[in-house]
């Protein structure tokens, strides 16, 4: 009996088939417990376990596809049987011929499966030849995402060419995959992008790419275009740090439509200033001689030549560069004419100001701090128990470039005066002084202070390029308290048609109507709605790194981080004029919320008046919801990145235009304008157009 039982535990070469069918008869028990006791005792008793494994999986199919829990339990569990058992794993011929045996399985593996298969057989020990012939063999069959997958997972990726290994997935859109294969290798991150960019060279042919690949399963030509590629090039570009210098191509392509949204800002919507403008122009087009071209035709277009002459001496466009006509211009220009000219055009816009929200605190109230000591003045006065705090921040435009903005400046106002960080040179000076957390340090103190009411407007975005500029800072989000983010409460305005009038013009009057000025949105709309009169948004995209500030840029910062205390204190004197609950003081403050796009809570204290004046704004009855319109009664612009949704629209009777996958996004605003002028005013036939854009998410276009 004993000599029986001795022996039972010793291995007697037990059929690795028996094996799996008692664990797959306790897996459908989900015995859990006593299937974990079972791969270890049985796995001890086979003769040769790593043998067994396979034979098993080669007798079996259900480990194939989308991982299968049984197997995972299997192989993770002789993992560690295995390495409390240090004698079992194989060296030798022997070890080759399983490895060999367990490659050709690979490609079938479930992700989950792959780990563990290749440390149980020291994949990583195998020749790196024979495993590069194996990878290879499966890029030949088509496999390509296999192929890619188990070279990362092996690291075979040096030895390999990522033009190769990479065209195939790009174009049956796995740039995930691509992206994995090339994480932790800069170099290979080099040539990647190198790649891409070429392939980005407006004389490119991007069919030269497709051809070799005919007939490839899972193509998606939707997906392997330039506009494509131009965002996974500034994607990866940002993921792995990569000197933008090694793109030329996208980078002078974002430059050029950079180029043209200025022109537009500035000769067609008129809303930048003639200095905001040029700063703007120069450090865009800088001494690229290709762009430099483009600025030319682009001032011959908007521009007489003797406008376009002085805009290229401006932006220091060599002459040789300039049209005959323009080089004889510039030729004639003298100081004085330039002199003359911008002053005419700053006299116009001050004649302006009058139309827009004021200030109503003095100029010397508003402090420019570059010192540590200056700083320590105003975290003496914010820093108070009960205080109410208008903050915002200024950066630097980035057009579209890699990475995000790093604030410039950091503007908080208070009751009688406001107070403008010169954030970059703030954190320079504390650096250098050995104490570059004492910044950080104040200004979480004021982020978290739940005594310490803290108004913004968009204020995620704010933080996360505060993140950005200090990575100290990174956590101030989620630490915040007694922040109240006025965006969330606009969205909870219920603006009427006849309350959204101001100074006598509605939304609905023309561009002529409103003196050229573009209909307001964000922060300059709640305040226009709130106070009267809205923001001057002429500096929104000023060079805000540039110093020394000039005056508009000053009173513009100090202005938007200002309006905030005064649209606070009026919304909290009257909710119920603007729609909101009578409860509006006690909803706002009452609870903290530490995410901004939550709805925001009010102390239920009075809201101190910032200004000591009485405001006089629009009273407003509570509207209601529109009644809801059949499909027919509107038409849809869809862009070439939504086309789906656009056939869907189609099957609901919605009159649908779609874009062809070559198209510009701007085609979906040149179609709406073709509806509109066709069909006359949408209103008047009770129906709307609608752009929708994958970029620009659903856009009115009704005036």
């Amino acid at each position: 009996m004993n000599q029986d039982s001795n022996s039972s535990d010793q291995p007697t070469g037990q059929d690795p088939l028996v094996l799996l069918k008692t664990l797959r008869l306790l897996w459908t028990k989900q015995e859990l417990g006593k299937l974990k006791e079972e791969i270890r005792r049985g796995f001890a008793r086979l003769e040769d376990p790593l043998a067994g494994l396979l034979a098993m999986l080669e007798s079996s199919s259900d480990w194939k596809g989308k991982g299968h829990s049984l197997w995972y339990c299997i192989t993770t569990e002789l993992q560690l049987w295995m390495k409390a058992h240090p004698a079992v794993p194989q060296s030798g011929t022997k070890l080759k011929k399983l490895q060999a045996r367990v490659l050709g399985m690979l490609s079938q593996c479930p992700a989950n499966l792959l780990d563990p298969l290749m440390s149980i057989y020291q994949l990583h020990t195998a020749d790196r030849n024979y495993l590069l012939e194996h990878v290879s063999h499966l890029y030949l069959q088509g496999n390509y995402k296999e192929a890619a997958m188990l070279s990362i997972k092996l690291k075979l990726q040096p030895d390999q060419d990522v033009e190769k290994m990479c065209t195939p997935l790009l174009l049956q859109d796995k740039a995930n995959v691509v992206e994995e294969y090339v994480a932790e290798y800069p170099e290979l991150q080099r040539k990647l992008l190198h790649t891409l960019d070429t392939w980005c060279e407006p004389s490119f042919n991007i069919r030269d790419i497709i051809r070799p690949y005919q007939g490839l399963s899972n193509y998606k030509p939707d997906k392997f275009n330039r506009r494509v590629l131009s965002k996974l090039i500034f994607r990866l570009l940002e993921r792995f740090n990569v000197d933008s210098a090694l793109c030329p191509n996208v980078i002078n392509q974002r430059h050029l439509r950079t180029l043209n949204y200025l022109f537009y800002k500035r000769f067609v919507e008129k809303t930048m200033t003639e200095e905001n403008w040029a700063d703007h122009i120069q450090s865009t087009v800088g001494e690229n001689r290709w762009l430099q071209g483009h600025l030319v035709q682009s001032l011959l277009r908007h521009c007489d030549a003797r406008g376009a002459a002085r805009w290229a001496r401006h932006c220091q466009v060599p002459p040789e560069m300039l049209p005959h006509a323009v080089a004889e211009e510039l030729q004639k220009l003298h100081i004085q004419d330039r002199v003359g000219e911008v002053t005419k055009a700053d006299n116009y816009e001050a004649s302006k100001k009058k139309d827009y929200y004021q200030l109503p605190i003095p100029r010397e109230n508003i402090h420019f701090l570059q010192t540590w000591e200056e700083t320590l003045q105003c975290w003496e006065k914010v820093l108070q128990a009960g205080q109410v705090v208008g903050v915002d921040m200024e950066w630097k435009p980035s057009f579209g470039m890699v990475g995000k903005p790093r604030v410039a400046l950091l503007q908080l106002a208070l009751k009688d005066e406001v107070f403008l960080l010169d954030l970059p040179r703030l954190l320079e000076q504390a650096e250098a002084e050995g104490e570059k957390e004492k910044l950080p340090h104040f200004i979480q103190m004021l982020f978290s202070d739940a005594a310490i009411t803290k108004l913004g407007y968009g204020m995620s975005g704010d933080l996360s390029s505060l993140a950005a500029t200090c990575s100290a800072l990174k956590d101030t989000e989620k630490q915040m308290q007694g922040v109240v983010d006025l965006l969330a409460v606009d969205k909870q305005l219920q603006w009427g048609k006849d309350s959204r009038k101001v100074d006598g013009l509605s939304p609905e009057h023309s561009h002529e109507e409103r003196g050229g000025r573009q209909p307001e949105k964000g922060l300059s709309l709640l305040v226009q709605h709130v106070l009267g009169k809205p923001l001057d948004k002429t500096e929104r995209l000023s060079n805000w790194e540039k110093r020394p500030l000039r005056e508009e840029q000053i009173l513009y910062a100090a202005s938007d981080a200002y309006c905030l205390l005064e649209i606070y204190e009026r919304l909290c004197k009257d909710p119920e004029s603007f729609g909101l609950g009578s409860d509006l003081t006690e909803s706002l403050v009452g609870k903290q919320s530490k995410k901004p796009r939550a709805k925001k809570q009010l102390n239920k204290q009075e809201a101190p008046s910032p200004s000591g004046q009485e405001l006089q704004g629009p009273s407003t009855e509570p509207s209601r919801p529109p009644a809801p319109i059949s499909p027919q009664e509107f038409s849809v612009v869809c862009d070439n990145m939504l086309q789906g949704l656009g056939r869907y629209l189609r099957c609901l009777g919605v009159d649908v235009r779609l874009l062809d996958n070559e198209d510009d996004h701007r085609k979906a605003a040149e179609a709406s304008m073709w509806y509109r002028n066709w069909f006359g005013n949408p209103h008047s036939l009770g129906c709307e157009t609608l752009v929708l854009c994958y970029a620009l998410c659903c856009v009115p276009v009704i005036d």
